[in-house]
């Protein structure tokens, strides 16, 4: 069971976790590479305040972002602002997904996203609360996977093997995390390949920010999993 107003809260809190991370850096340090590559601070900041205005949109039954010619512009736009403005504008995005999500709605309805995808109201919430604790770790400013919580990590895990099942890049695969729980993903048909590691690490490699070298996988070479 979906719990959208559970989630909105961790959404809430996780949301000031970076943005008191991001405080204490400087205009200097904004600039600065990230840990995706080819986005500076500045650019994952700037991602996350139009990620908020997105998902409004989508709350709101309006499209997601225009195309995406405009999305990847805004972020570039967007991405030199000194640390003050890039603050403001995450802190305000926020509040408008948050004032958004608190009227009242059908949160069973479905509603659309980008490139087709189409997802239940309910899960919004969750998909912002990835956007914010996933981007607090590429913005490089302390925080780790091994910080996240064992409720998100193990349902962002679910989250990712979800997205890549019945892929037919993706050879069939069962992931087990000792004492963190199971998973199936990938190709229906075939003999699964065993991929076992910490929880932490398995979702580093399944979200493409960890190249996999400290899980084991048994039966085959760990796959490169395509692009989400």
């Amino acid at each position: 069971m979906i719990d959208h107003a559970r989630d909105l809260e961790s959404l809430r809190e996780a949301t000031e976790r970076l943005l008191g991370a991001a405080a204490a850096l400087d205009n200097a340090a904004v600039a600065e590479p990230s840990r995706l590559p080819g986005w500076s601070r500045g650019h994952v900041l700037a991602h996350i305040a139009r990620n908020a205005d997105a998902l409004t949109n989508v709350l709101e039954g309006r499209p997601m972002y225009p195309d995406s010619s405009t999305r990847d512009a805004d972020i570039e736009r967007d991405a030199p602002r000194p640390l003050a403005v890039q603050l403001d504008d995450v802190r305000n995005t926020a509040d408008r997904f948050r004032h958004s999500a608190a009227r009242p709605a059908d949160w069973s309805r479905v509603v659309a996203l980008r490139n087709g995808v189409t997802d239940l109201a309910a899960r919004v919430p969750f998909r912002r609360w990835i956007e914010i604790e996933l981007h607090h770790v590429d913005l490089g400013v302390g925080q780790e996977l091994e910080d996240l919580s064992e409720d998100f990590t193990g349902r962002e895990i679910g989250f990712l093997t979800e997205r890549f099942s019945g892929n037919p890049e993706v050879p069939s695969l069962t992931l087990a995390a000792p004492g963190g729980g199971t998973w199936r993903t990938g190709r229906e048909e075939g003999t699964a390949l065993a991929v076992t590691g910490s929880a932490p690490d398995l979702l580093g490699w399944l979200a493409g920010r960890r190249d996999g070298a400290a899980l084991d996988c048994a039966g085959g070479g760990l796959p490169v999993l395509p692009p989400l």
